[in-house]
């Protein structure tokens, strides 16, 4: 008995890990691609709508990651928005009146609050050891911006690097602790 509970703790683990490191490739297939940062609303196709992958803004590395394992987070975080609507209007920050398959995906808040729901909301720490690859995190920038992105397999002086568009395309930087975090999630796709 111990060892076949001893079997399926090491394949979860297994899988956790390589879905992981999954969503940091996918994430990291947008560097060079994803050339500018363009937050302007569109209407987009539904399911796998997506603006043009040459631009984008964080969200967009962040649903395209997770699309090229499986999970399109246009659908979800609709759905999700549809069955839980008084939840994701606590935010505050937007004037929404009903779910908008257009453009909720690619609101930080709405993203974090998806995360939260259905995966784990990890403390937010200031110890970069406690950031695992393919972890999410969220940020407040100057201005009161909110920023989102993947924490990545690559590390700076043991600081995570992280892969995210912060106004000049797709990179992987050293940014973890630049700005103040907000959140940070850890959601595996099924």
């Amino acid at each position: 008995m111990f060892v076949k509970l001893l079997s399926a703790i090491v394949l979860a683990v297994a899988s956790a890990g390589a879905a992981a490191t999954g969503l940091v490739d996918a994430a990291r297939s947008q560097v060079g691609v994803t050339l500018s940062y363009d937050p302007r609303y569109e209407r987009l196709a539904y399911p796998g709508g997506d603006v043009p992958i040459e631009r984008g803004v964080c969200t967009d590395v962040v649903v395209r990651a997770y699309r090229k394992l499986g999970a399109d987070l246009q659908v979800l975080v609709h759905q999700d928005m549809r069955q839980a609507w008084a939840v994701y209007q606590k935010q505050g920050r937007w004037q929404m009146k009903a779910p908008d398959r257009n453009i909720d995906h690619r609101r930080v808040p709405n993203l974090a609050t998806f995360f939260g729901r259905h995966g784990s909301s990890l403390p937010v720490s200031k110890d970069g050891r406690n950031y695992q690859p393919g972890d999410i995190v969220t940020w407040m920038l100057p201005g009161n911006l909110t920023h989102i992105g993947i924490v990545s397999d690559r590390q700076a002086g043991g600081v995570p690097l992280i892969i995210h568009n912060i106004g000049a395309g797709t990179k992987e930087e050293n940014i973890l602790f630049a700005y103040p975090v907000t959140g940070h999630y850890r959601w595996q796709a099924k």
